[in-house]
């Protein structure tokens, strides 16, 4: 087994509340290999259909189950990771809110004194189109159950860049403060962007808000690099973290060559590559880790 050289670092994960996450599952591959997560997450009301209300209390993938487990705290992955061996911690904060993001370190800094890996995880997501909506219109759907469409206003549009892009922007200037003062030249960041962020119609700000990820991270990787920082940037497919219905998984595994959906700890081994010593000579790169599904799909 390879030692990626992991333990004792502090590692900051943003977005692990979800016990079937991308963000758990990072911390909990983190931990495994020694090092100490603190996990910040925010648990924010989700307006669900009225036919996802009728099984409140279902345990099938799709938006209910999604949403139930989106609003729980990181007190479930904490202990799958404390009953493990383990060291992690944990705050709740808003990422749209500027303060939280100030916040942020102030905490991990209380509970291990410096962070070493810093993983942008946290993502706003809603979907929203440039078409006036008309609910009658069968094609205006992201995928079938989805979630339910709206025309882009400010609203939709200032979320969604303010926790995708500008919460991820001044967390990356946070942390190579601390680490050139530090004077340790050694910093990781790891970014998580999406499959298609170039652009996809019924999402447009989500994958707006994460091309917008990406360029910040390229200009970050120049920058940060004689400093001894890496960046780089992990962009799941289609990543089974209890959002997407069985029906819709079946349709869409015929996009990809793998011939399966991903699961969250596919992105996890990503991530702990791009933070081992294995990775210490990588930077500015875009990782795509979808079964092929961008192959299939064109640009």
């Amino acid at each position: 087994m390879i030692d990626p050289r992991l333990k004792e670092k502090v590692a900051l994960i943003t977005g692990g509340n979800n016990p079937f996450g991308i963000g758990a599952a990072i911390a909990r591959a983190l931990a495994s290999h020694g090092a100490k997560v603190f996990i910040h997450y925010f648990r924010q009301p989700a307006e669900l259909s009225n036919e996802d209300k009728k099984t409140p209390g279902s345990q099938d993938p799709g938006l209910a189950f999604f949403f139930i487990q989106q609003g729980k705290t990181a007190d479930e992955v904490l202990a799958s990771i404390r009953d493990a061996g383990g060291n992690a911690e944990s705050w709740e904060g808003d990422l749209c809110k500027p303060k939280n993001v100030d916040r942020l370190f102030e905490q991990v800094e209380k509970a291990f004194g410096h962070v070493d890996i810093l993983v942008n995880n946290a993502a706003e997501y809603s979907a929203d189109t440039f078409l006036p909506i008309d609910a009658s219109r069968e094609d205006m759907k992201v995928w079938e159950g989805g979630p339910t469409i709206s025309t882009i206003d400010v609203t939709s549009h200032d979320r969604h860049f303010a926790v995708n892009s500008r919460a991820v922007a001044i967390l990356m200037s946070k942390f190579a403060r601390r680490v050139i003062d530090r004077q340790k030249r050694w910093g990781r960041i790891i970014n998580i962007s999406a499959d298609c962020a170039w652009g996809a119609p019924m999402e447009i700000s989500y994958r707006a808000s994460k091309y917008a990820l990406e360029s910040y991270s390229r200009s970050a990787a120049a920058e940060l690099g004689p400093h001894g920082i890496t960046v780089n940037i992990v962009s799941p497919g289609p990543v089974q973290s209890g959002y997407i219905p069985s029906e819709a998984e079946a349709a869409l595994i015929k996009d990809i060559p793998l011939e399966r959906i991903g699961q969250p700890e596919d992105i996890a081994n990503a991530v702990v590559f791009f933070a081992s010593e294995q990775a210490s000579w990588i930077t500015g790169q875009l990782l795509f880790v979808h079964g092929g599904h961008r192959m299939t799909i064109g640009r």
